[in-house]
């Protein structure tokens, strides 16, 4: 029978440990993206979010078409200032119910001179055929442009993704969603819903960040939120 060495008690669960903790590292770290030159890693709940602030610079990011394409947002390069919007996807009640509030006030926000980009956390294809049909028609022929953050680059890139529950992907599961390869399952992410103006300096002039997620910014508050930046 072998026996232990003295001085090698406890070394195999140390080792273990260490192990773990490179790996736990090695995790956060592949979830990163630069951000300036600070890193922003995933939260691990929607209520420790630490999202960029009023007044710094918008991260650069790269999200996806409803055709698959690229589409890279790059702050340094606007010719008009920009409303950034996340949901979490179609999926969501409260975010349908948000972007159909919208709609009433997206004339005249682009009528002042913003450029929106509405950002959820579905893969391109569901983009559009996720929403509710009331969503739908509630937007059509508004030219809303979403995009996909189905990677959660855009959502790390604000600070404001966070880790799912596995009782909410759960809860998805049940209710028969289609959240295949959406940022939920795809990285165990989801975006707080948040607003973030960008003045064509690509400097943020006004955030909306709220963890509960049926809290949402109302249309008329946004509108005047928008009508202060360009006075």
């Amino acid at each position: 029978m072998l026996k232990s060495m003295p001085g090698r008690v406890g070394l195999r669960p140390f080792v273990i440990s260490a192990l773990s903790l490179a790996m736990t590292l090695s995790l956060v770290c592949s979830l990163a993206i630069q951000r300036g030159h600070a890193e922003a890693a995933v939260a691990a709940s929607a209520e420790l979010v630490e999202p960029l602030q009023t007044g710094q610079k918008a991260p650069r990011f790269v999200v996806r078409s409803v055709d698959d394409e690229p589409y890279a947002f790059e702050p340094q390069e606007l010719d008009r200032p920009v409303l950034v919007i996340t949901f979490r996807g179609g999926w969501c009640p409260y975010c349908n119910m948000h972007l159909s509030e919208l709609h009433a006030v997206m004339p005249e926000i682009q009528s002042l001179g913003f450029d929106v980009l509405f950002l959820s956390g579905d893969r391109p294809e569901l983009l559009y055929a996720s929403l509710k049909n009331e969503t739908q028609e509630d937007i059509e022929g508004l030219g809303y442009r979403i995009y996909s953050d189905a990677d959660a680059q855009a959502a790390m890139a604000f600070g404001i993704a966070f880790r799912v529950s596995d009782r909410t992907v759960n809860r998805r599961h049940e209710k028969g969603e289609d959240i295949q390869e959406s940022s939920m399952l795809r990285h165990g992410i989801l975006p707080v819903p948040a607003i973030f103006a960008i003045d064509s300096d690509g400097v943020i002039a006004y955030s909306f960040v709220e963890a509960d997620y049926k809290v949402r910014l109302p249309a008329d508050e946004l509108l005047e939120a928008v009508r202060e930046i360009v006075q």
